[in-house]
């Protein structure tokens, strides 16, 4: 597979195509044209919809002094997103400190390019929430806060130079101390989540409709077809048009299973030439000519 195409900071994947046209005596007319790919990602895969969730705690100490715990626990519903959805994170956050905290959350994209056995990395903030602050003995909970993503590009993963992960970090900003975070990652597909929740369990179900409509068979013994004159009555034949009962039973098996008029009517046989020519005296070797309107 190509990966995705990519302009990042320190490389890019770029794709294009040349043409040459070559003339005797004359230089040559080059021309180049880029074009963009794209690795499918499809998000309705069951590792990218598994829920991702974390908890963490943290005690802050000054000197001999030790305050209480800081806990911290997050969930998201699953770990593949496509750009412009937006994350429900669902959190609850214990502020037992004896320090003012704030809850936040970002989402982090990360470069990694390789080149000569070297390794560069690049982290850029994507989008980011705030909560409300917490005193000492607060707490808060998020319920489903959304967290939009911007259009970024596609996560890539399987090229060997350039790699584009995302990650979702939900922490807590505590002033004069480390923070205390948790990290989640995500993937940012192509291919949006289905609406029945899984593209897999959806194309099972296809298929298993599909078998089961294979499954029918024609009865053991076919019954003779009508002759032709029991089904096209004279005036029909000379008006050019079907018979009004053949159509409605048509219409009829069309609400049944297919084999039913396929069994019906794969034994017509086909009307004689000389029933359906309108100029039956005319040489086969002439062309009628078309009437003028």
């Amino acid at each position: 597979p190509l990966a995705t195409s990519f302009e990042g900071r320190h490389g890019s994947v770029r794709y294009w195509v040349k043409a040459e046209l070559h003339r005797p005596w004359l230089l040559p007319v080059k021309l180049k044209k880029e074009f963009t790919v794209f690795e499918h990602i499809d998000i309705n895969t069951p590792s990218l919809l598994s829920p991702q969730a974390g908890t963490k705690e943290k005690t802050l100490c000054c000197w001999l002094c030790t305050s209480g715990p800081i806990s911290l626990s997050a969930k998201i519903e699953r770990k593949g997103y496509t750009p412009g959805e937006s994350i429900q994170i669902f959190a609850e956050i214990e502020n037992c400190s004896s320090r003012m905290v704030v809850p936040k959350a970002t989402i982090y994209q990360t470069q990694a390019f390789y080149a000569k056995g070297k390794m560069k990395e690049v982290r850029q903030l994507v989008a980011n929430l705030r909560g409300e602050s917490l005193s000492s003995g607060k707490t808060e909970t998020w319920n489903g806060k959304q967290l939009k993503i911007p259009p970024v590009s596609p996560s890539i993963l399987d090229c060997s130079i350039i790699r584009v992960e995302y990650s979702l970090m939900v922490y807590v900003d505590i002033p004069g101390a480390v923070d205390l975070f948790l990290n989640l990652p995500l993937v940012i597909g192509t291919i949006p989540l289905h609406p029945f929740g899984s593209r897999t369990s959806s194309v099972s179900s296809q298929g298993s409709m599909n078998v089961n409509w294979l499954g029918l068979t024609l009865p053991e013994r076919l019954e003779a077809p009508p002759s032709y004159a029991e089904v096209v009555t004279g005036e029909n034949r000379q008006s050019g048009l079907g018979p009004v009962a053949a159509f409605d039973d048509f219409q009829r098996a069309l609400q049944g299973p297919l084999f039913a008029y396929i069994q019906e009517f794969r034994f017509l046989p086909p009307p004689l030439y000389s029933e359906i020519d309108p100029n039956p005296d005319q040489p086969t070797d002439e062309i009628p000519s078309c009437p003028s309107r």
